[in-house]
């Protein structure tokens, strides 16, 4: 039961919006940094290893433990907000949040007490509602994290897919190359202390803010 509902959240048909974003990626395209399946691998892993990696995998796995202990920590929904760099991103993590807690109170799967946590203004981020149905749900940490970075590489390739272009097998080769990181990423996530975070990827942060006047556009950040 907690792998099919592990399964669930890290679906891209989990009705939050999260096909609407490349974070960047778009950008990346149009300025032609990324131009094929070489180029758009390197991107991605980038920032699996350098962005997800050694911050929001980790920061994750903090929440998930505060949820543990009870109740979630306001203070690391903040942290995570103010790692959005651009109002796009910033914008995204909002929405998602909100249509996630929206979704749930309509599932009406998950205890009162958990739902009251969760409706608290402002609007929480999206890792910060995640993070605690997971916990509620019980399912183990490294699981939790492995699914999340798969369903973040999941949306990347499918926006490398209609923004390069590049073909289903192509997809599917970046996949299986990210997939075999994964663990490894995870693995050093759980360990991380917190003096060693860091988010530090110029490229991603400037893609994401060029984004915002890109003139023609398929994605919402």
């Amino acid at each position: 039961m907690n792998l099919a509902r592990l399964l669930q959240l890290a679906s891209p048909a989990l009705p939050v919006g999260a096909y609407t974003y490349s974070q960047g990626f778009e950008w990346a395209v149009e300025c032609g940094t990324v131009k094929d399946e070489a180029t758009a691998l390197v991107w991605i892993g980038d920032q699996l290893e350098w962005n997800l990696g050694r911050f929001e995998a980790p920061l994750l796995g903090r929440m998930m433990a505060a949820w543990s202990q009870g109740a979630g920590d306001l203070e690391l929904d903040a942290r995570y907000l103010a790692s959005r760099e651009t109002s796009e991103l910033r914008a995204e993590t909002l929405q998602m949040g909100y249509s996630l807690r929206r979704l749930l109170g309509e599932l009406g799967e998950l205890p009162a007490d958990f739902m009251a946590q969760i409706a608290v203004p402002p609007a929480p981020t999206f890792a910060w509602v995640w993070s605690g149905v997971v916990t509620v749900w019980q399912i183990p940490r490294a699981e939790a994290l492995t699914a999340w970075l798969w369903s973040w590489a999941e949306n990347q390739v499918m926006a490398a897919l209609k923004a390069v272009p590049l073909g289903q097998a192509a997809g599917q080769r970046i996949l299986l190359e990210i997939g075999r990181r994964i663990t490894d990423v995870v693995e050093r996530a759980m360990v991380l202390d917190d003096d060693s975070y860091s988010n530090f990827a110029p490229s991603f942060a400037i893609a994401c803010a060029r984004h915002e006047t890109q003139y023609s556009r398929l994605f919402r950040s």
